[in-house]
């Protein structure tokens, strides 16, 4: 099975009291699609994750695959294992495009 691996040349960095607000807003029903609580620095370009791509990024370490994956936030947040997998998928492959993350 293919491991998914974080590229090591992004740095990068979880915000855990921003994190601890947007899991309070959540658990309020707001949304927070928007709201970054990942920091990633790509070639000098800042950019930001949302908490479930934060989640996933922060899963990537090379021990997990694409279903690990899905079964850890499958386990973490209430949603539906068939859209959950489909969501993640997209979001790992678009990572997998811009080189962030790489098969381990």
């Amino acid at each position: 099975m293919n491991k998914l691996l974080r590229n090591p040349d992004i740095v990068w960095r979880v915000e855990k009291r921003r994190e601890a607000e947007i899991v309070k807003a959540l658990e309020a029903g707001d949304d927070v699609a928007d709201k970054g609580s990942v920091i990633l620095i790509v070639s000098g370009m800042m950019h930001q994750l949302n908490l479930v791509g934060g989640k996933i990024w922060s899963l990537c370490d090379g021990q997990r695959s694409l279903a690990d994956l899905v079964e850890a936030l499958a386990f973490e947040f209430e949603v539906e294992r068939e859209e959950l997998a489909e969501d993640v998928e997209e979001f790992v492959d678009d990572l997998l495009q811009r080189g962030w993350l790489k098969h381990g």
